[in-house]
């Protein structure tokens, strides 16, 4: 019987394999529902109800889901207090997109488990957004790239594109490949406007304008902003052809 659980750790990391040196396929963050459906040693294998991706995770990072949800975190990254009281400030931290589940509120704290938090970094999840999926984008730039990265502390391409989307609550699966299916819309290159994507095999990047985009780009080791030509033109050097654009909402 499939059993639902959440992760307990600000992120965890979803791995190929069964080993801690294995691939890192994807990051799952403090909230997010991962579904086992069997052991094998330290690991739980199964996937992550978000976007149904595969793989192992650490038992230890896991536990049993008992309620759902209420807010996630809106803020870079979210602090943690021992009390309703700003000197009372940890080191821990939950990072953009985190669920949780308030069951007590202050004028400006709530609790979360054992810990209190800032209300300023709530969002409620039963809030409706609109499609401005790029509102929190200035937080990952000049982020780290890392293969597999899902927070601020690193990021890969289509990462990037998940957690924007996640921001506003929307579904967006996690590799570059799923997402140019995913998203039906395709848009010429002389009709490009912010938001649209970009596709190319094994990358994507998000234009901010009909000339500039932004991406975690791996030969620079960070999310930069780019004109889009000069990436069609360093991309085309490694083979890589524009394959689409594009539009996630019309």
């Amino acid at each position: 019987m499939n059993k639902i659980l959440y992760c307990c750790k600000s992120r965890s990391i979803i791995f190929g394999k069964a080993d801690n040196k294995s691939e890192h396929l994807k990051e799952v963050i403090y909230g997010e529902e991962f579904i086992k459906l069997r052991d094998y040693k330290n690991f739980y294998y199964g996937y992550s109800s978000y976007d149904n991706y595969f793989g192992y995770i650490k038992k230890k990072d896991f536990k049993k889901f008992t309620v759902k949800p209420n807010f996630f975190i809106k803020s870079k990254k979210a602090y943690l207090y021992k009390s309703n009281k700003l000197n009372s400030k940890t080191k821990s931290f939950l990072y953009l997109n985190s669920k949780i589940h308030i069951i007590k509120k202050s004028k400006f704290f709530s609790k979360i488990e054992d810990k209190w938090i800032k209300n300023y970094d709530l969002s409620s999840i039963k809030k409706r957004y609109n499609n401005n999926y790029l509102e929190k984008i200035n937080f990952f730039y000049k982020t780290k790239y890392r293969w597999g990265g899902n927070t601020i502390d690193g990021i890969d391409c289509s990462g990037l594109v998940q957690e924007l989307m996640k921001s506003k609550l929307k579904k967006c699966p996690r590799d570059s490949k799923d997402q140019e299916i995913f998203f039906k819309k395709k848009i010429n290159l002389n009709k490009v406007k912010k938001g649209d994507l970009l596709f190319w095999k094994g990358h994507v990047a998000i234009a901010l304008n009909n000339q500039i985009c932004i991406h975690a780009y791996g030969p620079m080791k960070k999310v930069v902003k780019m004109k889009i030509n000069h990436v069609i033109s360093e991309l085309s050097k490694k083979s890589l052809k524009l394959s689409s654009i594009r539009r996630p909402f019309v």
